[in-house]
């Protein structure tokens, strides 16, 4: 009967250390044909693992195949009317997912509230959707009245939307052209009153 290694199944120990010294321990022990299969077998679930990770919508990030697809359709309300996405065609419309919660997205908040001012005169509008798990109407408000919000938002309490767009992490932005077609999706804050992305914005707003 084999022991295992002084501290190897130490609970306090975190998992990520202590699940690959037991399968190291286990594998020394095995004999050379049987070693080789298993450490295949290993190689190809973390492959398989990796190509699943990368193929989930929020690591899809500039995919070409997202470029011109038509924008997923949604029901929300702007200012205390019912309304949907549809009805802003003929707009840039910048849709930007977020939660009260998310450091990051009260990072962005400046810089989307200056490209709202920025876009508006030129046919372009910013529409914040709160799609955070967890956030109340009152966090949401409250959010909108501390951060200065002056741009369009939905609280989506069902988190609908979020998961139509396969949305899970926050912020994540649609930037979507005058015909209705996604133009480009962006995972992460972003400085959005950047040279680079001021140039992208000109070249989106301009095209016919």
């Amino acid at each position: 009967m084999y022991s295992y290694p002084r501290g190897l199944l130490n609970c306090s120990l975190p998992v990520w250390v202590r699940w690959p010294c037991c399968l190291r321990f286990i594998i020394g022990r095995l004999d050379g044909r049987l070693k080789r299969k298993l450490k295949t077998g290993l190689v190809l679930a973390f492959i398989a693992g990796l190509i699943v990770l990368f193929a989930r919508p929020e690591y899809r990030q500039g995919e070409p195949s997202l470029r011109g697809r038509p924008a997923k359709n949604f029901q929300l309300t702007l200012d205390g009317k019912p309304a949907n996405l549809s009805d802003l065609r003929g707009k840039v419309v910048v849709v930007n997912f977020w939660a009260t919660w998310c450091q990051p997205c009260v990072d962005e908040a400046p810089s989307l509230n200056q490209l709202q001012q920025r876009i508006a005169p030129l046919g372009g509008v910013v529409l914040g959707v709160n799609a955070g798990v967890n956030d109340s109407q009152s966090a949401y408000e409250n959010f909108l009245k501390a951060y200065s919000i002056d741009f369009p938002t939905y609280f989506d309490s069902s988190q609908q939307i979020a998961r139509s767009y396969g949305t899970s992490m926050y912020p994540e932005t649609y930037v979507i052209d005058r015909k209705g077609r996604i133009d480009r999706k962006i995972i992460g804050p972003q400085d959005w009153t950047g040279p680079a992305m001021m140039a992208y914005f000109d070249s989106v707003l301009n095209a016919k």
